[in-house]
């Protein structure tokens, strides 16, 4: 038995955040950001959207688009840096927003490769024969974790969810997983505060090494991508689109350029979204299968690296 998705969703808040704003409100520029990181404008969350209101809305498209009734969803696994509270999870408040009532629901936190541990993690419940239909979400609102003077990394990031439902199928859809961290960078990319006694102990803020992020990025995704493409006979001119964590346009285009495969099959959101960590895989994918990009049969690659250092990659047949 296999897992295939049925059914893609996704969600961007309404307000947009252009460069020019930035350039209003730290010391940046428009034509900065673009050269570096190829980030035109990215949404921000309203005061009162949460993790869980944005997943809400990407979850029920996704739902919509594979023709279930949520009561049909019996797993939830929900790929956040930026949960709603620190308990209960963010896909059990999902859950009781979708009026879903029974089933195991759990947040992944892998940072970046969010959404890919959470896919890789759903296709083993649901191919196992643990479960039928899987809601499968990555939302963030890291707005509310950047500082908003530090130009290095307020310019990057973004707000969104996006969802997939993964179900039982005789016929393959996800061909593999590979899942992969190396904590020893741990403090590389991390926003280190913790709560204690009711008190922020550290900074709530992301601090990020953008040098070592790179080339870590460039060297693992193209490994997560020969992984995948190796363990299932194929070629990189077989995959027929690669969706990459969409961080930052020099990331993707280095990626693409040393596995060989062209622009043209690579899926890019980063200009319109910014970095919106685990659900910019997700969001990508809703977006190429809705405009008719994917079409069936053919093979999409999704791959991600994120803090810890974390990183993966999902290949799957449409």
């Amino acid at each position: 038995m296999y897992s295939r998705i049925i059914g893609t969703g996704s969600y961007l808040p309404e307000k947009i955040l252009t460069n020019h704003d930035l350039e209003r409100m730290v010391d940046t520029s428009d034509e900065w950001i673009r050269a570096r990181t190829g980030i035109i404008q990215r949404h921000i969350a309203a005061e009162n959207q949460m993790a869980s209101d944005l997943a809400l809305e990407a979850s029920r498209r996704a739902i919509d688009a594979a023709g279930i009734q949520a009561q049909e969803i019996d797993l939830i696994i929900l790929a956040t840096t930026t949960p709603d509270m620190i308990f209960p999870s963010t896909a059990c408040i999902l859950q009781d927003k979708l009026g879903i009532s029974d089933g195991p629901a759990f947040d992944v936190q892998a940072v970046c490769s969010g959404f890919i541990y959470a896919l890789a993690t759903a296709d083993m419940f649901v191919s196992s024969g643990k479960c039928r239909n899987a809601l499968v979400v990555g939302t963030e609102v890291y707005s509310r974790i950047l500082d908003w003077t530090d130009r290095s990394t307020c310019v990057l990031f973004g707000d969104g969810a996006g969802a997939v439902v993964l179900t039982q199928s005789n016929q393959p859809g996800i061909l593999s997983s590979h899942l992969h961290a190396n904590g020893s960078y741990n403090k590389v990319l991390a926003a280190p505060g913790n709560i204690c006694g009711g008190k922020i102990q550290g900074s709530p803020f992301i601090t990020m090494e953008g040098n070592t992020v790179f080339k870590f990025a460039v060297k693992v995704l193209e490994e997560a991508v020969s992984e995948a493409i190796t363990a299932n006979n194929l070629q990189a001119s077989d995959i027929d689109w690669l969706i990459p964590h969409q961080a930052n346009i020099r990331i993707i285009k280095s990626t693409a350029k040393k596995l060989g495969i062209p622009m043209k099959k690579v899926v890019t959101t980063v200009d319109q979204h910014g970095n919106t960590s685990a659900a910019s895989v997700p969001l990508a994918l809703d977006i190429a299968a809705r405009d008719g990009r994917i079409k069936t049969g053919q093979y999409v690659l999704l791959e991600g690296v994120g803090g810890g250092f974390t990183w993966g990659s999902v290949l799957l047949r449409w």
